[in-house]
C-alpha cells in the first residue's frame, strides 16, 4: 500500500498539535483541506486515526505510528527549508579557496576564522598554488576563489581579478640579525650572508635573483630551500640568513617578535595581491561573502600596513 508522504505530514502536524485547526495553521494550509486528509487517509489503510470522542484529538496506536513517520518528514523538510535559506544569504556551504603558501599561512587562515565566527556553518576547504596552478583549477572547477599575487591577465583568459594589495618586497632577517646594529646597511652587505630561497615556484625566487643582481650579485649562497613559511621562519630565527618576502607577510609576523625587514631599499614587483575567479562562475551566496570578507580585511590592514612601512621598516 503506498501511501502520500504529505497525508502523513498533516496527520503529524494534527497529532502535535492536537487539533485539526490547529495543525492547518502550523502547516499554513486550510481547516477543510486537512480534514478531507484525515478522511482519506482513514478510509485507504481502513482504520481509524484518532480515538472517537476525545478533546484535545488522540491519535490510535496506529495512528500515532504513523504520524511518528510524518514527523520525520516534517522535521526533514524543515531542515531542508532552513538550509535553502541560509544557503541563499550566504550563511552555509562550501567555499573551495586556493593561494600562495606565504599568504595563505600569514594572513589568509587569520581572515578564514575570523569569517567563520560569523558563519560557523561555512566550510572552508583551502589548497595552496601558484598561479598557473590556480588558474587551471579555477578552470576545472576544483576551486571557487583564489588568492594570489598576478602582474596582468591575458586577453581572453575568462578570469576575474580583484586588486587587494600592491606588490611590496622586503628583505627579512631575524631581530638579531648583525645587519640591523648598522646605521645605515648598503645592499653590498647583504652578499656577505647565505639566503634562504622561496619555495619552488614562487614567483618570489624571480624576485630573489633580480634583486640580488641589482646588488652586483654574480651567484647565490642558498643555504635553505623548499620550506613552508613556519619552517622558514624557525631557520631564521636560529641563522644569520636572509631572505625575501612580501612585506604584508613580514607585518603579519610583527607580533611575533622574531622577524623582521631589514631597512634596505629593493626593487618593487610588478604585481599585485588580489581575488582571483572564473568568469563565468555562478554566484554562490557563501563565496560572495567570503570574498567580501578578505577584501574588507585588507581594506582595514591597508594603513596598518603603510604605517608599519613607515615606521618600522625605514624609520622616520
Amino acid at each position: 500500500m503506498k501511501i502520500d508522504e504529505r497525508h502523513l505530514v498533516q496527520l503529524a502536524a494534527v497529532v502535535k498539535t492536537g487539533g485539526v485547526t490547529e495543525g492547518a495553521a502550523l502547516l499554513g494550509l486550510s481547516q477543510p483541506a486537512v480534514s478531507r486528509t484525515l478522511s482519506m487517509l482513514e478510509a485507504r489503510i481502513g482504520e481509524p486515526l484518532f480515538i472517537k470522542g476525545r478533546r484535545p484529538l488522540q491519535p490510535t496506536l496506529l495512528g500515532r505510528a504513523l504520524a511518528d513517520h510524518g514527523q520525520t518528514m516534517l522535521s526533514a523538510s524543515r531542515k531542508a527549508s532552513d538550509f535553502v535559506e541560509s544557503f541563499r544569504v550566504g550563511k552555509s556551504g562550501v567555499v573551495r579557496v586556493g593561494g600562495t603558501p606565504f599568504f595563505m599561512d600569514a594572513l589568509i587562515a587569520g581572515m578564514i576564522a575570523e569569517f567563520q565566527n560569523q558563519h560557523s556553518d561555512v566550510r572552508i576547504d583551502q589548497t595552496y598554488g601558484y598561479f598557473p596552478d590556480l588558474r587551471a583549477a579555477l578552470h576545472a572547477d576544483q576551486i571557487d576563489l583564489a588568492i594570489c599575487p598576478i602582474d596582468i591577465l591575458d586577453e581572453g583568459s575568462g578570469l576575474e581579478f580583484q586588486h587587494i594589495l600592491p606588490g611590496r618586497n622586503v628583505v627579512a632577517c631575524r631581530v638579531t640579525h648583525p645587519l640591523l646594529i648598522k646605521r645605515r646597511p648598503q645592499p653590498a652587505h647583504l652578499l656577505d650572508f647565505p639566503w634562504v630561497a622561496p619555495p619552488p615556484g614562487s614567483p618570489l625566487l624571480a624576485d630573489l635573483r633580480s634583486m640580488l643582481l641589482s646588488f652586483g650579485a654574480t651567484e647565490v649562497k642558498i643555504r635553505y630551500s623548499g620550506g613552508s613559511l613556519m619552517s622558514v621562519i624557525h631557520y631564521m630565527k636560529a641563522a644569520d640568513a636572509l631572505t625575501i618576502m612580501p612585506h604584508s607577510v613580514v607585518f603579519a609576523l610583527r607580533n611575533e617578535k622574531s622577524i623582521t625587514a631589514l631597512p634596505v631599499s629593493v626593487p618593487h614587483p610588478e604585481r599585485a595581491l588580489g581575488l582571483l575567479k572564473r568568469s563565468d562562475a555562478p554566484r554562490t551566496p557563501a563565496v560572495d561573502h567570503f570574498a567580501r570578507h578578505v577584501r574588507t580585511s585588507f581594506d582595514n590592514l591597508k594603513h596598518l600596513i603603510k604605517r608599519h612601512e613607515q615606521s618600522v621598516v625605514w624609520g622616520s
